[in-house]
């Protein structure tokens, strides 16, 4: 791990000022929840869904790195594995969540369920024993499938014969798939069921897209920073960073597709029970910021994103990257928010001081992490043969 002495006085100092930030938020944090108790769990719950993103959305890039085996993965599996890795804070950082239910969710509220119909229907599947359940399944399931590729990572780096890089590419695909079904059910749990009598079988697909956003955004911004540094800096090359740019653009205009077929559909049908989510976050200061999560989540990074030159200037693409994770949290604020607040916009600054202070014990509980292994996968057998042909 010679390659990485020479970077990790930039990982230290990530971390160390991730650390400081993280440290000032918590004081905020915990001030914020002892004078506005409601308020702390609507804003937790926001901070929350935008940092499970990274861990979860890493195993997927992961997978699907491996499924194809493209030089741009291999660039960015050592920062994927360290993210990946970070599941079990989140784990930890979900049990005030457990604590909240009753000022998060209505189902929760046995008083509320008692004189809703709707509710008391989806009351075997909405209840905080089997919600509990579901969430401990699917960290388990991540968990497992986090560990195994990891650990083979690691194994292969003392390995020559490739029969760990064998099972991982044996269990990319799978691990794709559940991750998929899985986050899905999470989404619906954790985001929809926040206003219990609207519904999407489109939703699922709209937080995994984000998700996968959000991760590809998160590696591109580090490969600005370590590309500049052995072992990355001898096999990056334009063509990698132009690979990153263009899976970026394919899952922006996807997020954009999703979300377009969403709207059509329930506005198309103008259901009742369905409509009333759109006209809430249409109008009251709403509509105005889902005009600037469309102009720079998709429109302006989609031009960018077409421009050849940006994708293979790794400078020019980090900052579309930097533009494209701030306004992902201000998707995810149009998406929660307003189950929490029918009379118009509504931001406190707990909605910044958590989220800042999860985020700094997330950056540097990776900065940790990635500091455990060398920048690439050196002794992966694929390695060679797939940077000989490019």
């Amino acid at each position: 791990m010679e390659n990485l002495e020479s970077i990790k006085p930039q990982i230290n100092k990530i971390q160390n000022t991730a650390l400081i930030v993280g440290l000032v938020g918590i004081v905020a944090t915990v001030f914020g929840a002892l004078s506005a108790r409601e308020q702390f769990f609507q804003s937790y719950i926001l901070g929350y869904l935008f940092w499970i993103g990274l861990p979860v959305g890493s195993l997927a890039i992961m997978a699907l790195h491996h499924m194809v085996s493209g030089g741009w993965g291999f660039v960015i599996q050592r920062i994927l594995e360290a993210s990946s890795r970070t599941l079990p804070l989140m784990v930890l950082l979900f049990i005030p969540i457990l604590f909240g239910m009753e000022e998060l969710f209505l189902w929760a509220r046995p008083d509320v369920v008692a004189v809703d119909e709707l509710l008391q229907h989806k009351e075997p599947y909405l209840n905080i024993p089997f919600f509990t359940v579901r969430a401990a399944i699917a960290f388990g399931v991540w968990g497992l499938l986090i560990f195994l590729i990891t650990s083979w990572s690691k194994k292969q780096d003392n390995d020559s014969d490739g029969r760990y890089t064998g099972r991982i590419v044996r269990l990319a695909g799978p691990t794709f798939l559940i991750y998929i079904i899985t986050m899905t059910f999470m989404s619906f749990d954790w985001a929809m069921s926040l206003d219990p009598h609207w519904f999407s079988t489109i939703y699922g697909f709209v937080f995994v897209i984000g998700q996968a956003v959000l991760t590809l955004s998160f590696a591109i911004v580090l490969v600005n920073k370590f590309g500049k540094f052995k072992p990355i800096s001898d096999y990056i090359a334009k063509k990698h960073t132009h690979d990153l740019g263009n899976l970026l653009l394919a899952f922006l205009s996807l997020w954009a597709y999703m979300n377009a077929s969403q709207f059509l559909i329930v506005w198309s049908g103008n259901l009742p029970e369905e409509i009333p989510w759109y006209i809430h976050r249409m109008n009251g200061g709403w509509g105005s910021l889902i005009v600037i999560v469309l102009t720079f989540h998709f429109i302006v990074p989609f031009a960018l994103l077409l421009m050849r030159r940006n994708k293979r200037n790794v400078n020019i693409l980090s900052k579309i990257a930097y533009v494209v994770i701030l306004v992902r949290f201000f998707d995810l604020l149009w998406l929660i928010a307003p189950n929490f607040h029918e009379h118009g916009f509504h931001f406190h600054w707990l909605d910044v001081a958590v989220p800042v202070g999860m985020g700094g014990l997330w950056v540097a509980t990776f900065a940790w992490l990635v500091k455990g292994r060398e920048l690439m996968p050196l002794n992966d057998p694929r390695l060679e043969e797939v940077f000989s042909h490019e």
